[in-house]
């Protein structure tokens, strides 16, 4: 399941809860960049909205869970969700609740608030190009069972990799890569952690 769809359809009349989120507002901070660079911790997911205008959500997975109770079956939805920009910030959340909007909205928040930068560059010797087409070293991340490694690809290559780790990659920036999966890539939730810590170390290794 993958339905896109902007932030600013989800947008309302927002009235800042913390001093980040008024500072946003006002205009004294500017960019995402401010943001990571001071440190600052972001509480509200309007934030993001504000600063990334065409950050888009994508579902990557629901799942149905059934609990036996005292008054009978409880049906729960769990929900997985990833934001991006295609410009170099990415970010996963999981919700649940009993409805499936509900999870979704939940999950598609938790994805704002844990949005990180992903450094974009060329480290494909092939290419050594200027452009910010691929990721400038291989990174490698874990989720579970699951191990990804991205590795920098020539312009044009596009994105070798399964339909789930494609939409996942292109949501973050990425255009050309080749990708290397161990472990069980059917397991939704493992695999985008491990996209996740892959993408945040293009910043934590380089």
């Amino acid at each position: 399941m993958s339905s896109m769809f902007s932030s600013q359809q989800q947008q309302a009349e927002w009235k800042p809860r913390t001093t980040l989120g008024r500072d946003v507002l006002a205009g004294k901070i500017t960019s995402m960049d401010q943001i990571y660079e001071n440190g600052l911790r972001i509480q509200e997911s309007e934030i993001v909205k504000h600063l990334l205008p065409d950050i888009k959500s994508q579902v990557v997975h629901v799942g149905i869970v059934q609990k036996q109770t005292d008054a009978g079956e409880m049906t729960r939805f769990n929900a997985l969700v990833a934001v991006g920009n295609e410009a170099g910030w990415f970010g996963i959340g999981k919700g649940k609740a009993s409805q499936m909007r509900l999870a979704i909205d939940k999950a598609t928040n938790a994805a704002y608030l844990n949005v990180i930068p992903v450094k974009l560059g060329c480290g494909s010797w092939e290419c050594k190009c200027t452009q910010l087409h691929s990721v400038p070293f291989k990174v490698r991340g874990k989720g579970g069972s699951v191990t990804l490694e991205i590795i920098p690809g020539p312009r044009g290559l596009g994105l070798v990799a399964g339909e789930n780790i494609k939409n996942l990659l292109k949501l973050a920036g990425l255009k050309d890569s080749w990708t290397k999966t161990f472990g069980s890539t059917n397991t939704m939730s493992s695999t985008t952690k491990a996209v996740f810590n892959a993408l945040r170390s293009t910043y934590s290794v380089g």
